[in-house]
């Protein structure tokens, strides 16, 4: 059975557009695909691990061809749990609004929870890393408030959407479509930018 998990990366409940925009995708994909399991996976639930000393340790033991050992060995267990649940997934929804120009911190805490040698990536010395999540498909919703392209640094930039989406390549989603809403929140054209995201999310959902 295909399963779709939606990664959420907004803490901000029914004030989320990321999360409004997830919601229409996901409406018009269960519809499309009625056999389909959708998972949520909320970020900001307090259920993501950390990564800390003793995972930092675990990682460059396995790296070393070493079983980790102690609070190490707990903490790689830990990791290999979060990846399993992550790894089941075929598509993947992300929900990711700018925060300081990035990524919300519990996002990259997700990456470098998973992003661990033999469930995420491999590395040969001579040809570098190879991305292990293969035959899966992702769809990325980026907004931000103040972004936008063309609008000068003074608006800030984006080091969101080129991180994000270097890291699915970089694992191994080579499938990615993305879907952006980027008004200027204080202008009148924040409503037909909205529209026009939400039409794009379901048109991608019909097909997703």
């Amino acid at each position: 059975m295909t399963r779709l998990l939606h990664v959420a990366a907004s803490p901000r409940g029914a004030a989320s557009e990321s999360l409004a925009l997830a919601s229409t995708f996901l409406d018009v994909y269960a519809d499309a695909n009625p056999s389909v399991e959708i998972a949520h996976r909320d970020l900001w639930d307090g259920t993501l691990p950390a990564f800390g000393p003793p995972a930092a340790e675990a990682k460059m033991a396995v790296f070393a061809g070493r079983e980790p050992s102690g609070e190490s060995a707990a903490a790689w267990a830990a990791a290999t749990a979060e990846f399993r649940r992550f790894d089941a997934a075929d598509r993947y929804l992300f929900s990711v609004p700018m925060w300081n120009a990035g990524v919300p911190y519990v996002l990259k805490q997700l990456i470098d929870v998973i992003s661990q040698p033999g469930l995420v990536f491999g590395f040969d010395p001579e040809r570098g890393y190879s991305g292990l999540l293969r035959d899966k498909k992702a769809a990325v919703i980026y907004t931000s408030a103040v972004y936008g392209e063309g609008r000068g640094p003074a608006f800030g930039r984006d080091f969101q959407a080129p991180f994000f989406t270097d890291w699915l390549h970089w694992a191994g989603v080579s499938d990615v479509e993305e879907i952006h809403f980027r008004p200027n929140l204080a202008t009148a054209d924040a409503d037909t930018a909205r529209q026009a995201a939400h039409a794009r999310a379901r048109e991608l959902a019909k097909t997703f």
